[in-house]
């Protein structure tokens, strides 16, 4: 194993009242995520002026998880990560809003923004 994965209630959740393509794509990421050390853009890329990560869900919408990496600020170096917050993006506007609940979210966790 090369990267531990926390999963919030909340990723739970929206996971769950996805699709069970959705679902299913999402288990396929997580192993991914868990086992590969270098994880393409495509999967995984850096939220500009953030310290957070999204992870793409390409099925049936465009659905994303924030991703915070705990114990290094690049994704492909750290060993551990928690999955915040999923939501379902149709514009640009919808980052702002779930990067304020994901901030909410890891500071329940324990953890805060470096």
């Amino acid at each position: 194993m090369v990267r531990a994965i926390i999963i919030s209630d909340e990723v739970v959740e929206f996971i769950d009242s996805n699709s069970k393509r959705v679902s299913t794509k999402f288990k396929y990421l997580l192993t991914i995520l868990r086992e590969q050390q270098i994880v393409h853009k495509s999967i995984v890329e850096k939220l500009v002026d953030t310290d957070f990560y999204e992870l793409k869900i390409k099925a049936e919408n465009q659905i994303r998880v924030i991703i915070f990496t705990l114990d290094h600020q690049n994704f492909n170096q750290a060993k551990e990560i928690i999955l915040l917050n999923g939501f379902l993006k149709r514009s640009n506007k919808d980052y702002v809003k779930a990067i304020k609940i994901s901030q909410k979210i890891l500071i329940r966790h324990g953890k805060e923004e470096e």
